[in-house]
């Protein structure tokens, strides 16, 4: 079964190219600096000089005051890859709200592309539903608008494949890479995996909530649902919640990962453009 993502208020593609570019400009520049050391513009350091280090980067003052031959070294202005990992199963588009979890992770990680491509950072693509998506980083505009109004489109049967797909990505990323995933978290397993990934990568997580799943039905008591992605029956309490989120933001706390939580019952642009500038992960550059 096949729906259409119409919870932005908008009502055609041109619309939604918009609101997103509206939230890409006004995400802050990181201010992070890069490890890779060259012959970039800003000066690091001074070291011994080597046998094929140019001439004309030699440190006279450095050389002179040592006795020893200096080279200069500056920082090199490469911009670190962005990968960005979107939850498209089945329980993103379930909602007991006007805009669905899936509606919100799609207008975030569109917003933040862009936002990305305008400081010269590198983006990839990668569903992490049963859909077949992998887009390689590069810094085309027009590839990034092409998956976002393709992934408008969703399905109401597609299970979650959150760990499965970190699994496979990470022996493909050759550099340090910022791993941005937007998700529920409802794959057993995700927060472990991501924990190991952010021993390697930059890892930021945006997790989008439900107020059902923390007890929001208010007034409901016992009943009897489906769970989206499997199928398989339940019972729960209207008020009960879900998830134990505490736990789960301790553990993502200790792995060193960033966290954002999301409630799509309300509006989230100042929350995730204060989580983004404070942290500088838009402008974050290669390590």
């Amino acid at each position: 079964m096949e729906g259409f993502l119409d919870t932005l208020d908008v009502v055609d593609a041109r619309q939604f190219q918009v609101v997103v570019r509206r939230l890409a400009d006004s995400l802050g520049y990181g201010t992070d600096h890069s490890r890779y050391l060259g012959s970039g513009i800003e000066y690091v350091q001074s070291r011994p000089y080597e046998a094929g280090d140019p001439v004309r980067s030699i440190d006279w003052r450095v050389t002179a005051r040592t006795g020893k031959i200096f080279v200069k070294e500056h920082e090199s202005p490469k911009r670190m890859p962005v990968q960005l990992l979107i939850d498209t199963s089945a329980s993103m588009a379930i909602s007991s709200t006007r805009r669905s979890k899936y509606a919100t992770a799609l207008y975030l990680a569109g917003g933040v592309a862009l936002a990305c491509l305008d400081r010269v950072s590198p983006v990839g693509v990668m569903g992490v539903g049963d859909r077949e998506l992998r887009v390689q980083p590069s810094l085309s505009k027009a590839q990034v608008m092409q998956w976002l109004l393709d992934l408008r489109h969703f399905r109401y049967d597609e299970g979650t494949t959150l760990t499965r797909r970190m699994t496979e990505l990470a022996p493909s990323l050759k550099e340090c890479s910022l791993v941005i995933v937007f998700s529920d978290l409802h794959d057993e397993g995700a927060v472990d995996t991501l924990k190991t990934m952010a021993q390697r990568h930059d890892v930021a997580v945006v997790q989008v909530q439900d107020p059902a799943e923390r007890g929001g039905l208010q007034g409901a008591g016992l009943m009897r649902a489906r769970e989206a992605e499997t199928g398989l029956p339940v019972w729960t309490w209207g008020r009960a919640s879900q998830v134990d989120q505490e736990a789960r933001d301790a553990e993502l706390r200790r792995g060193g990962i960033d966290h954002l939580l999301l409630d799509t019952g309300h509006e989230n642009d100042h929350a995730v453009r204060r989580f983004f500038e404070s942290r500088g992960l838009v402008g974050r550059m290669a390590r």
